[in-house]
């Protein structure tokens, strides 16, 4: 990880566990019938930022990332935060849009959000916030009642559990 980064937690930092995730391997104009998007001439997106396409993709699944980069390989210190942070959780089925790909679906989520920054998070279709609110709910706790409320269990929880035992 780049040394951009250093508000990050060390133990985070070193946390180097790879699980898959479930991507959106085109940009949304791409994504063809049912993607949301609509192409403009020469492959120029000029649906994909619309509210009703990134409405539709943010309640499309119960997590939603939109990350500069993919979850593989994040382009920015803080992408690679909220991928950490998830992953730190064990929450490996999510849905990552990289905004990079995209430059319609990069301005349509900070419209749709009202929000200016990337990365983005959404649970259960409703905004939470960047890299800097994920990073305080996961240091709260805040975070392992959240994913609980989607049905999905921490793996922090197990953590602490064995941990506990020994």
């Amino acid at each position: 990880m780049s040394g951009s980064f250093c508000r990050l937690p060390a133990a985070l930092r070193r946390w180097r566990g790879a699980r898959p995730t479930t991507l959106l391997a085109r940009p949304l104009s791409q994504a063809g019938p049912g993607g949301g998007g609509a192409e403009g001439g020469e492959g120029v997106p000029s649906a994909a930022g619309s509210k009703e396409a990134v409405g539709r993709l943010v309640r499309a699944h119960p997590v939603v990332v939109f990350m500069k980069g993919s979850p593989a390989q994040p382009q920015c210190g803080f992408s690679n935060a909220v991928v950490q942070i998830l992953r730190l959780h064990g929450v490996s089925d999510y849905r990552a849009y990289d905004v990079l790909q995209d430059p319609g679906l990069r301005q349509g989520i900070k419209n749709y959000s009202n929000w200016p920054t990337i990365p983005q998070v959404f649970l259960n279709g409703e905004f939470v916030g960047g890299c800097d609110i994920l990073l305080q709910m996961h240091q709260s706790g805040d975070l392992v009642e959240e994913l609980k409320k989607l049905g999905i269990r921490s793996a922090l929880l197990d953590s602490e559990n064995n941990h506990g035992k020994k």
